[in-house]
């Protein structure tokens, strides 16, 4: 069996950051994913914040960052990850459905989902109207009035987004002023095809059986309840951590993100965390990426002190 000096879940922008550093290092790496490479960038139209690019597709960033890491020599593994242990002389366990991986290191990389209203008919229709990722079904909804739900960077700049292929775009958002980043803002503003509803929520997503219709939506000022007809709805109200396979290990928090010190690294000797999955305040390409070279530094700087 072999022993890498490190696994990596999670092929994100981190994930592949910290690849890159250990492998430039000259350890051995395997760079395990349960998907393509790239994580939440895949579900991105345009990244207009990551240095270097006016503008960019998320897929096309996702591939720019992955594509050197092949030369590095870094091993790549598919398998959705079932539990990481810590065996008695320290090895890291990696558990995947078909086998076991083993290494000196691990650095988690796994990112978070996006959270669900958690409503009726969210779950019934999904797929058949309900949506998390704009990019991956925008164009389904050519011609139709598509409810946007969330007041964040991602609900708006996805709206914006699909205003490409929808009759009109509505933004639903649970205050009266919303979160993103004022330029964001402004351009929302300034598109005749979005509007928004304030201060409320979905109360329930409504359809035939083929498809949703429309949404039941509550003023949370007023208690007013009204309905609207909607082809789609795109849900963006936040993130929840992929930790559940460590949770057992004691490296989390009371809400599931992991707690790092300052170079990634998590309580529990020669495991690391990066990226979406921590515990921090702003999660973006450019965070991940930060704590992506930190970490693959790290984990060097640990086997050096360790061996």
């Amino acid at each position: 069996m072999t022993l890498y000096d490190t696994i990596i879940i999670g092929a994100g922008p981190g994930g592949m950051t910290a690849a890159m550093y250990a492998a430039r290092s000259e350890l051995k790496v395997l760079l395990l994913e349960r998907g393509a490479p790239g994580g939440q960038m895949n579900n991105t139209a345009e990244i207009e914040n990551y240095p270097g690019f006016d503008s960019i597709m998320g897929p096309d960033l996702s591939m720019k960052m992955y594509e050197p890491l092949e030369k590095l020599g870094v091993e790549n593994a598919y398998g959705i990850v079932q539990s990481v242990t810590v065996t008695a002389d320290g090895t890291k366990q990696v558990t995947v459905e078909d086998g076991v991986y083993t290494a000196k290191t691990v650095i988690i990389a796994t990112g978070a989902n996006h959270r669900h209203l958690g409503v009726p008919g969210e779950d019934e229709y999904g797929s058949r109207g309900v949506s998390y990722c704009a990019v991956c079904d925008g164009a389904f909804f050519r011609n139709q009035d598509i409810l946007v739900v969330g007041g964040g960077d991602s609900a708006v700049e996805e709206a914006l987004f699909l205003t490409r292929f929808g009759k009109t775009v509505t933004v639903l958002h649970r205050r009266d002023t919303l979160r993103a980043q004022k330029i964001i803002q402004e351009r929302a503003f300034e598109n005749d095809k979005i509007s928004f509803i304030w201060d409320s929520a979905v109360e329930e997503i409504l359809g035939d059986d083929v498809k949703i219709t429309g949404v039941r939506i509550k003023n949370l000022k007023t208690g007013d309840v009204t309905t609207k007809d909607f082809g789609g709805l795109f849900i963006y109200v936040g993130l929840d951590p992929m930790t559940e396979t460590v949770a057992d290990l004691g490296i989390t928090d009371e809400s599931g993100w992991i707690i790092t010190d300052e170079n990634m690294a998590t309580n529990v000797p020669g495991i690391f965390a990066i990226g979406d999955v921590r515990q921090k305040d702003l999660r973006q390409i450019t965070t991940a990426v930060g704590d992506g070279a930190i970490a693959g530094q790290g984990v060097y700087q640990y086997l050096v002190d360790n061996s």
